[in-house]
């Protein structure tokens, strides 16, 4: 799903028809083309290159948990590599901040990464002959930063990861979830504005999966970083995005919140992807809630984010009235909603 034309100018990253093929002379395959016509599976299977991201535009906004799925191949991975330059991309655009980063200077993108971009992926990387304090506090050492602000650094950021009191601790010391916290207090050392994470929880067990979960909205909530968050997990998504896109084949077949997507699939593909994901767990309470107009119905008892989903406030309403208030991240009233109208929502499935 191409879009050149994007231009929000909050956006903090911003992709125009950005491309990235494998093979040789790639360059020269796109200088060679006219720019009319649309890149064909048969003219790159002629050129012997691969098309591992093909024209892909999207904008991640501040704050913003943008999460970019798809089945392995998909070219997710490879696209989060471009956007931090790390592969370089055949042609397009990639924007942060308002700069072009792919005019920028290898010694440019080099303070980019180092100063304004954390990076945490599946294997967590961390050094084994350093203790859990070193290895936080590594990137700061590159970076030039004294000794004891760094160390400060490093242990409140250890502490915000709940590993406090294992600072002296060796990598082979901890569990597989202890040694994700530490990549993940690493990446925030130092302090950046895009925070990348290439499928960070998929090597972990289940259960230590969902509570890396928990700890990663914990610090969002906290944090408010501009997030870009690789998975292959639907589920994993919907509980983490602010919005999705979907990937097949290198393209962007999608963008949408985790209830547009189910809700209004634009593609067989994404209704396929989408099929078994239950409504309750992404219809959000606004969908559903009931204006104020008409006064507070009768049985309203308690009161949960419009924000919520309906899967999230089902259990208040076995044990209240027959209405919850809906209110807005400030606080301020928005509306109710009907304990009817959320179970005809979860027998609809």
């Amino acid at each position: 799903m191409s879009d050149p034309s994007l231009s929000d100018p909050s956006a903090k990253l911003i992709c125009r028809s950005v491309w990235k093929l494998f093979g040789q002379r790639e360059q020269q395959f796109f200088a060679a083309r006219d720019p009319g016509q649309p890149v064909t599976e048969e003219a790159l299977q002629r050129a012997s290159l691969i098309g591992a991201v093909r024209d892909v535009s999207l904008e991640v906004h501040e704050g913003e948990s943008f999460v970019i799925m798809g089945l392995s191949g998909s070219g997710k991975s490879t696209l989060v590599r471009c956007m931090s330059r790390l592969i370089e991309p055949t042609a397009g655009e990639i924007v942060f901040n308002g700069e072009n980063l792919l005019q920028a200077s290898d010694q440019r993108m080099i303070e980019i990464r180092r100063h304004q971009m954390g990076m945490v992926f599946q294997h967590f990387a961390l050094l084994p002959h350093m203790s859990v304090l070193d290895n936080v506090a590594f990137p700061l050492e590159v970076q030039g930063v004294t000794r004891r602000e760094r160390q400060e650094r490093a242990e409140k950021m250890i502490d915000l990861v709940g590993l406090a009191g294992r600072e002296s601790f060796f990598p082979r010391e901890l569990s597989g979830g202890q040694q994700q916290r530490v990549g993940i207090a690493r990446s925030l050392a130092v302090e950046p504005e895009l925070w990348f994470l290439d499928e960070p929880f998929s090597a972990l067990d289940p259960l230590i999966r969902r509570e890396m979960q928990d700890e990663f909205l914990r610090l969002q909530s906290v944090l408010q970083k501009t997030i870009v968050f690789i998975t292959h997990d639907f589920d994993e998504a919907i509980r983490l995005a602010d919005r999705i896109a979907i990937m097949k084949d290198g393209s962007v077949v999608q963008v949408g919140t985790p209830e547009d997507l189910v809700l209004n699939p634009a593609t067989d593909y994404v209704a396929e992807f989408t099929r078994n994901v239950a409504k309750a767990k992404v219809l959000r309470v606004s969908s559903l809630m009931r204006p104020l107009a008409g006064g507070e119905p009768e049985g309203c008892d308690g009161s949960v984010q419009e924000t919520a989903t309906i899967a999230e406030i089902a259990p208040l309403l076995q044990s209240s009235g027959s209405a919850l208030r809906v209110l807005d991240a400030e606080g301020e009233l928005k509306g109710y909603i009907l304990r009817d109208v959320v179970v005809q929502a979860m027998m609809r499935g």
